[in-house]
């Protein structure tokens, strides 16, 4: 156990090059004595690691100093041919380093383990595009994950369904969701995320990019999803179902799920959904479509709206 955390402690002071034994006994759940112990024993281990006090103190290791590490454990190594599989790192065009990175990961193995890990590839394959969908044509997609990597500014083209307008941007990090890219990039003193797919021109420029203090791609992800979901259906129905119902409604998605999970049982054996919804009209459409096993409650708008169009089909569709 304490021979992996040394290890783990010299690879974080690789990828971060300083960091506080506060910081390190958080990040193993250990005491800032344990840390101090486990520092003294990479030091007479002949591992160059050194502190500062004070303010911006801490450990590091000496300027220029690389550990060679070659051995993986079966686990770790298929972590990372999950990690490594074909598609986004295609998409980035870093599919050849990948396939190059995989290979010498792979030789780096113990004897017998590589087959071992080979077979990962073999079996999984990830395919992040929903059902009936097509993947985002993305043809400038190469050229911005090589802004993003380099930290170099972009000067883009961009249409959205406000029309066609010129930007500069810094490039803050690139996502893929339900198989659209999105990029995250600074402008005007402000976060900004656009679809790749509509990204008409782009050219890397020589500006650097700067980030933002204390930004982080997937806090600001997680928190844009929040946001855009709850913006998206600003008003709520009151629905009433059955059981058979209720699994209608959890169909349309996690949003739905999470609103059948909190509704209410009735003695009658029905339950009071509170649903959140776009709009009226979009309600109205989408509850019809639940069937008979679904009753808009409320709100009154919403009834009277799925009876005008319950009267304008049977008008249509009734005996001529």
């Amino acid at each position: 156990m304490r021979s992996s955390r040394l290890l783990s402690i010299l690879i974080l002071l690789q990828l971060r090059t300083r960091l506080t034994a506060e910081a390190l006994a958080e990040e193993f759940e250990v005491s800032v004595r344990t840390i101090y112990r486990d520092i003294d024993a990479l030091s007479a281990a002949g591992v160059p690691v050194y502190g500062d006090r004070g303010p911006g103190g801490g450990f590091q290791l000496l300027e220029g100093y690389r550990t060679k590490l070659t051995g993986l454990s079966h686990d770790e190594a298929e972590a990372m041919l999950m990690i490594g599989m074909p598609g986004p790192a295609t998409e980035l065009g870093l599919g050849a380093a990948a396939s190059r990175a995989q290979g010498k990961m792979l030789a780096a193995l113990p004897a017998g383990s590589s087959a071992h890990a080979e077979r990962i590839a073999a079996r999984f394959h990830h395919d992040p595009v929903d059902w009936y969908q097509a993947a985002d044509d993305a043809p400038h997609l190469g050229t911005l994950a090589r802004a993003v990597l380099d930290g170099r500014g972009i000067a883009m083209t961009y249409e959205s369904w406000k029309g066609v307008r010129d930007w500069q941007v810094a490039p803050l990090g690139l996502v893929l969701k339900g198989g659209a890219w999105y990029l995250v990039a600074g402008s005007a003193d402000k976060v900004t995320t656009f679809r790749v797919s509509t990204i008409r021109s782009c050219i890397v420029t020589e500006a650097e990019a700067a980030r933002p203090e204390g930004f982080e791609l997937k806090r600001y992800w997680r928190d844009q999803l929040l946001r855009f979901e709850r913006d998206l259906r600003p008003l709520t129905a009151e629905l009433r179902a059955t059981d058979a119902g209720l699994k209608r409604i959890a169909r349309e998605g996690a949003y739905a799920r999470d609103a059948v999970g909190a509704a209410q049982r009735h003695d009658d054996g029905r339950s009071v959904v509170r649903f959140p919804i776009e709009s009226i009209d979009d309600a109205a459409t989408l509850v019809l479509g639940f069937g008979p096993e679904v009753e808009a409650v409320g709100p009154p708008e919403l009834r009277a709206r799925i009876s005008a169009l319950v009267n304008a089909a049977a008008a249509r569709y009734g005996a001529q």
